[in-house]
């Protein structure tokens, strides 16, 4: 029997506005909104080079977030060889940018990025 294989992954991010954080990833992040589902919106895809992220609605208007349970925490991480040019565009958008590029201990450089709810989205090289 052949081994099954993976091919791809997709974080699945609770919102409370699902057209809103889609439009987010499309026009700061350069994403393509590949999917909305009903309407208004209780689900949405979006696409870049290849990946998914996919958004659902929140029953409730308080969302929770990675940090919420470990301070230190992001929602998803994002790897981006050309970091530098990634930053420009994203800054040249107006991102929230909580960190800058900096190069941590163990060698990579990265860069924090807070979403339209509040997710930390961590970009490494």
């Amino acid at each position: 029997m052949e081994k099954a294989k993976i091919i791809g992954v997709a974080p699945q991010l609770v919102v409370r506005d699902v057209k809103k954080s889609a439009e987010y990833y499309k026009d700061i992040l350069g994403f393509t909104i590949i999917g909305l589902v009903l309407d208004p919106p209780v689900y949405a895809m979006v696409e870049r080079d290849g990946f998914q992220v996919h958004f659902a609605k929140s029953d409730t208007q308080d969302i929770k977030k990675n940090k919420d349970y470990r301070s230190i925490s992001h929602d998803f991480i994002i790897w981006v060889p050309e970091i530098q040019n990634f930053f420009d565009e994203v800054v040249s958008k107006n991102a929230k940018i909580l960190e800058g590029i900096t190069v941590k201990p163990y060698g990579s450089r990265e860069f924090v990025i807070e979403d339209y709810d509040g997710h930390k989205i961590l970009v490494g090289d």
